[in-house]
């Protein structure tokens, strides 16, 4: 009996205490002052190219229409885009961590998830971000006086936010794919073409197809990589609803089609046939992604998915504005 109530003893002093039932109001974890690093880890700079390389496409299209290059509107798209990518990735940091999502991810640790900062603030620096984004926007409406574009930033932002926040967010219901295709792929690249020429040309559309397919493949190394991470918490992803097989051929088809693309646009645009050059980096992502082993592999497909969507875009800028 005494060993039993010794033992019954150490387990009640190492039980995890309990904390807020409201994630929001929990104590962030004493584990070592929050850096910069850790900052600048939570906003997913790995990500960022995807976001640049809509603005390069689609301002590459509208040079493409004419002589005169708007630079300044130009360098606002780029930071508006980039702006709303951090922003988008600090919401999900918030979003994921309150809801245990992140509690057993496989990549980099995220802010809330890990409690090292309190939630609300993570969730006041994303907003943040949104808000720059916001006015960086508005600066652009204002000097086209396109201001219809108005609602198109707001949905832009409201689709940022329930991708993974809110009570149903559409992201755990498989159509993240979805959200990043028409707003980092469609919308970014036409919206940048359409605020510097006013005109939609035929490169801008096949460009803006090429970068979204190219966010799609990224968020599918992202989901493929939480495969299991994700179904265990019922986070209902892509990858989770198709399985593993499904989402690597389907990976596949998201990196090689922009090449497609780009060798159709070389028949008009003869210096697109260097956008084959950013195969030097898709190849082996595709290859990691069939033949990884360890989940953290897929980290470097990831980075290097990104990475060849910017140098695809940079070759598409040449060959538009050349």
């Amino acid at each position: 009996m005494a060993a039993s109530s010794k033992q019954k003893k150490r387990t009640n002093q190492t039980k995890p205490k309990q904390t807020s039932g409201n994630p929001a109001k929990r104590p962030a974890v004493e584990a070592g002052p929050v850096t910069a690093g850790d900052w600048i880890g939570a906003a997913r700079l790995r990500t960022l190219p995807l976001a640049a390389a809509p603005v390069l496409i689609g301002t590459g299209a509208a040079r493409s229409t004419g002589p005169e290059f708007h630079w300044v509107i130009a360098l606002a798209c780029l930071a508006v885009a980039l702006l709303l990518q951090i922003g988008v990735n600090f919401a999900n940091d918030y979003s994921d961590g309150i809801r245990g999502t992140d509690a057993h991810r496989v990549g980099p640790a995220r802010l809330t998830a890990s409690g090292r900062v309190r939630p609300r603030t993570v969730l006041l620096v994303g907003l943040v971000f949104f808000a720059l984004a916001a006015a960086v926007g508005l600066a652009i409406v204002v000097r086209t006086g396109q201001w219809w574009m108005l609602a198109v930033g707001a949905v832009c932002i409201v689709a940022a936010w329930f991708y993974t926040g809110g009570k149903r967010p559409y992201g755990y219901y498989g159509l993240g794919e979805v959200f990043v295709f028409v707003f980092f792929g469609l919308v970014a690249t036409l919206g940048t073409t359409w605020v510097q020429v006013f005109a939609l040309p035929q490169q801008a559309w096949l460009g803006a197809v090429a970068a979204g397919l190219f966010a799609c493949a990224v968020l599918l190394a992202n989901n493929l990589r939480d495969i299991d991470q994700d179904r265990a918490v019922g986070k209902r992803t892509l990858s989770v609803l198709i399985g593993r097989r499904a989402t690597q051929v389907l990976y596949t088809l998201f990196v090689l089609a922009p090449f497609a693309i780009s060798s159709f646009l070389a028949l008009l645009f003869p210096i697109a046939w260097l956008a084959l050059m950013a195969l030097l980096a898709a190849l082996p992502a595709v290859l990691i992604v069939w033949t990884y082993r360890r989940a953290q592999e897929l980290v470097v497909a990831l980075a290097l998915t990104s990475l060849s969507s910017l140098l695809y875009a940079g070759a598409l800028f040449w060959a538009f504005v050349g």
